[in-house]
């Protein structure tokens, strides 16, 4: 069944992020080798000239196929469904409103494409969220349209061969997370992240790390109330439904000693909290997954990187891992098989 499974092609729509970045190369480069489309057909949202302009600049022989509807794709070549095309230069390395513009449209495009079911899965290539702020768009990325398009509730979730970890709070000042800290909100989070373990990755029964908000994990009340207060008794109710959920832990200490290994997943508190970790044991082949929606978007664990941008240096492995993730949550979700 698995091997069956691993040689049925899936539509992968990609949004390009911001063409003054990494993005259109990344797509380009691993597109240009033939075995990605035994699993995939890829259709990329993205203004011609832009796909062209850069196939030349960096020398790949990716094959493309222009086409006005999706259901023009065909299995052996980069699919490039046509956007409006811009006026205005790019310039590589140096966001612009028009940079942000082409990166903003390609992504609605790609969810639109996704809401209507005709498209697998969506992949978004990264865009720097300082260009992309519009009269109709106040979100702060990819996240926030999602969970209002889509059925569910979006929870960010990031995702490597070493370890999974889920945030309790996202994009929000440092100042603001005690305060929008509750037991609610961390049942639901727990919740969530038990779920998606269930429906995403096929992991019955799970080991949940929940980390301290405060230093030390508060030194039992000493350092903040917050453990003792809130998340403690959250973990003990969990616990007598028979969940197997541990914690508060200390996240220096968590990290460093390497726990983070024994657990199915890990829940921090707030974001540095847990991508400050992530990133660093994992940079590079890491993946974000927006679990808890009904559709599947995933994404590169890095940015733009404007710094090396048009230089043709840019590593594709979190790009290549975000696709493969996104096909195994696929068959995992459609045939409850994990490949």
């Amino acid at each position: 069944m698995n091997q069956i499974k691993d040689l049925e092609k899936i539509k992968v729509g990609i949004s390009i992020g911001d063409p003054n970045g990494v993005g259109v190369e990344i797509i380009l480069k691993v597109f240009e080798i033939k075995k990605f489309f035994q699993f995939f057909i890829p259709i990329v949202f993205c203004p011609k000239r832009i796909v062209v302009n850069q196939k030349r600049h960096f020398n790949l022989k990716t094959q493309l196929n222009f086409i006005d509807k999706i259901n023009e794709s065909v299995i052996d070549k980069l699919n490039i469904k046509k956007m409006m095309d811009y006026d205005g230069a790019l310039c590589f390395g140096e966001p612009s409103k028009i940079s942000g513009e082409i990166a903003l449209n390609s992504f609605l495009e790609g969810t639109k494409a996704l809401k209507k079911g005709a498209i697998d899965l969506l992949v978004t290539g990264p865009l720097d969220k300082s260009t992309i702020q519009r009269e109709n768009y106040k979100f702060l990325g990819h996240t926030g349209y999602l969970n209002q398009e889509f059925l569910g509730e979006a929870m960010m979730l990031m995702v490597s061969d070493e370890v999974k970890i889920a945030l309790v709070s996202e994009h929000i000042p440092i100042s603001e997370v005690s305060s929008q800290l509750s037991k609610e909100l961390l049942f639901k989070r727990i919740n969530q992240l038990v779920e998606t373990l269930r429906l995403d990755f096929g992991i019955i029964n799970q080991k949940i790390a929940i980390l301290g908000i405060n230093p030390h994990a508060g030194d039992n009340g000493f350092i903040g109330g917050e453990e003792e207060n809130i998340i403690r008794p959250v973990i003990e109710e969990f616990i007598l439904e028979g969940v197997n959920v541990c914690g508060p832990f200390s996240a220096d200490g968590f990290f460093g000693s390497q726990q983070h290994l024994k657990y199915d997943a890990v829940l921090a508190m707030y974001h540095d909290q847990g991508i400050i970790p992530f990133k660093t044991l994992s940079f590079g082949k890491g993946i974000n997954f927006t679990a808890g929606l009904d559709k599947i978007r995933t994404s590169p664990d890095h940015g733009t990187a404007y710094d090396i941008a048009g230089k043709g240096i840019v590593k594709t492995g979190s790009f290549e891992k975000s696709l493969f993730l996104g096909r195994g949550i696929f068959f995992t979700r459609k045939h409850g098989i994990k490949i």
